[in-house]
């Protein structure tokens, strides 16, 4: 397969149909907390989270924490940091990462999980080939969805959320959960393809030296393709559908 023995997959956007929850959660959890903050620049008036582009650029692929942070920064908010066992809340940078759980939980009690029509053939085409794959995601819910999807057994290797807090991983951009999931595979970055839908995913890809990191823009947006690009994406593609075939021909 041209060198390429492995894949690492993100879980939301690319394997499961969560991004929107996952965007909507975080809308509900941040202008739930607006009213409540005060920028440290005088005179600015905090606007709402913008649920598609600061999705995109602030939050998506990275942990809820790190999330958070960055949506603070960008609103030029202050606020302590607090512990984990801070209740789900606005006062602390722990408290709104809570309140953005439970408030994702809560959709996912009521409507579930689904997962996209290109992904169970792809994966049961590279099972077929002898790749092995690994799954990767910054959510702590990321087993038990995929489990609920029916799409665990696929997967030779799994990091998320309760991995990267137990090990201590850094979060996206930073590679070190995709190199946790190449060690636990038993190959190494070099013989190995990175998928993922997020800017901070396709950076750690990047960084993390893999032999190639495939960008997913599911909407097909120019501007996406661009950017992801731009963060380190090789090539990219609109659904997983080519992609065992693009691993076996090497047109990288």
């Amino acid at each position: 397969m041209n060198e390429l023995r492995a894949v690492v997959f993100d879980t939301d956007g690319v394997l499961l149909a969560t991004a929107d929850r996952h965007a909507a959660a975080w809308k509900e959890t941040f202008d739930g907390c607006l009213p409540e903050w005060k920028p440290s620049h005088a005179g600015a008036r905090p606007r709402p989270f913008d649920a598609v582009r600061e999705y995109r650029d602030l939050v998506d692929g990275r942990s809820r924490l790190d999330g958070v942070r960055a949506f603070l920064t960008a609103r030029h908010i202050d606020l302590a940091p607090g512990t984990p066992e801070d209740p789900p809340g606005c006062a602390t940078v722990h408290a709104v990462a809570a309140r953005k759980e439970e408030v994702f939980s809560s959709m996912l009690r009521t409507d579930g999980v689904s997962t996209f029509d290109d992904v169970r053939p792809a994966l049961q085409e590279l099972r077929e080939k002898t790749v092995r794959c690994a799954a990767v995601s910054a959510s702590r819910h990321a087993r038990s969805l995929l489990e609920s999807a029916q799409l665990v057994g696929y997967f030779d290797a799994l990091v998320d959320g309760q991995d990267a807090a137990a090990l201590a991983l850094a979060g996206k951009p930073d590679p070190a959960l995709f190199l946790e999931a190449v060690g636990r595979l038993g190959v190494t970055p070099a013989h190995t393809a990175v998928v993922e839908d997020a800017l901070a995913g396709v950076e750690a890809g990047h960084l993390g030296g893999f032999r190639l990191v495939v960008g997913l823009n599911r909407d097909d947006d120019p501007r996406m393709t661009e950017a992801l690009g731009a963060h380190g994406a090789d090539l990219v593609l609109p659904d997983l559908g080519g992609l065992p075939a693009i691993l076996e021909g090497g047109r990288l």
